[in-house]
C-alpha cells in the first residue's frame, strides 16, 4: 500500500528526512516512533502529498505520489489530481480541526456532500452509522465545543472513514487528549486494524504499537534506525539509539 525509497524532504538548509525506506502492506499497522523532530509527521505528510517529496520514490497503491510516469520521465500532477488521489486517504491529526458551526453529523457528511457529490440522504445515514462505530452515535447533535477532546477526536475519524479511504494516516492522535481520554481513541484504532484497515500511525503510545502495530519504526534525525516486528523492537532493540529513546518512554 505505500512504498518508499529514499525518500527525502528538506526546508532550506535543513533536510528533515535524509532517505526513507519503508513498505506498508495492505492491511498493516505500522506505527512509527521516535523524538520531536525526528521526521515522523513529515514523512507522515508526504504520503498524502500536504509536503512535497524533494529526493527519492513515494508511492500509495502503486500510485506515485504527487507524480506520474510518462515513459522515462516524471510529471508532477496538476493540483486538482493530487486532490483527487488524496481524496483515497484518510488523515486525523493531533488537532481535531473540526467546523466549530457544525455539529457532529454535519462534520461527518461535509466532505461526501461537497467533494464526492453524495446525495445528503445518503451522506446523513452513513454519517450516522460511522458516528455509531466510533461509539458517538448519542453525541450526533452536539457542537465540537459540547464535545471532549477524546469525542471529538473520534469525530475526526469518523469524517476520514466517510471518505471511504484505502489508507488511514493518524498523526499523535492521542497526544492532545487528557490521559482518561485516550482510551477510547485508541479503542476505535483497534477496531479498525482488526476490520483490516491499513494504517500508518505517528504515536507515543507504545503499549498500543506493541499490542496492534504489524511493524514498529523507530526513526531519529531523519532515517530510519531500526524497524521490524513491534515485539522485537519494543522489547529487545537492536540499536543503542532505540534502547535510549526507549529507557526514557517506558
Amino acid at each position: 500500500m505505500v512504498h518508499a525509497r529514499g525518500v527525502r524532504k528538506h526546508y532550506g538548509k535543513l533536510e528533515v528526512l535524509k532517505g526513507i525506506d519503508l513498505t506498508v502492506e495492505r492491511g498493516q499497522v505500522c506505527c512509527l516512533l521516535g523524538p520531536s523532530g525526528s521526521g515522523k509527521s513529515t514523512f507522515l505528510r508526504c504520503i498524502n502529498h500536504l509536503e512535497k517529496v524533494d529526493g527519492g520514490r513515494l508511492a500509495v497503491d502503486g500510485h506515485l505520489v504527487g507524480y506520474r510516469r510518462h515513459g522515462n520521465r516524471l510529471h508532477e500532477l496538476r493540483e486538482q489530481e493530487v486532490a483527487q488521489r488524496r481524496r483515497e486517504i484518510g488523515m486525523v491529526f493531533q488537532r481535531f480541526n473540526l467546523f466549530p458551526h457544525m455539529t457532529a453529523l454535519e462534520n461527518v457528511m461535509e466532505a461526501p456532500v461537497r467533494v464526492s457529490g453524495v446525495g445528503r440522504a445518503e451522506a446523513h445515514k452513513t454519517a450516522q452509522r460511522l458516528l455509531d462505530r466510533v461509539g458517538l452515535g448519542d453525541r450526533a447533535a452536539h457542537y465540537p465545543a459540547h464535545l471532549s477532546g477524546g469525542q471529538q477526536q473520534r469525530v475526526a475519524i469518523a469524517r476520514a472513514l466517510a471518505m471511504k479511504p484505502k489508507l488511514m494516516l493518524f498523526d499523535e492522535p492521542t497526544s492532545a487528549l487528557d490521559p482518561e481520554l485516550v482510551g477510547d481513541v485508541l479503542d476505535v484504532m483497534r477496531q479498525l486494524a482488526s476490520d483490516g484497515m491499513t494504517m500508518v500511525v505517528v504515536t507515543h503510545e507504545i503499549g498500543f504499537a506493541r499490542e496492534v502495530g504489524d511493524t514498529a519504526v523507530f526513526m531519529d534525525e531523519g532515517v530510519v534506525v531500526e524497524a521490524g516486528d513491534p515485539k522485537r523492537v519494543l522489547v529487545q532493540p537492536e540499536q543503542e539509539r532505540t534502547r535510549a529513546f526507549l529507557a526514557k518512554v517506558l
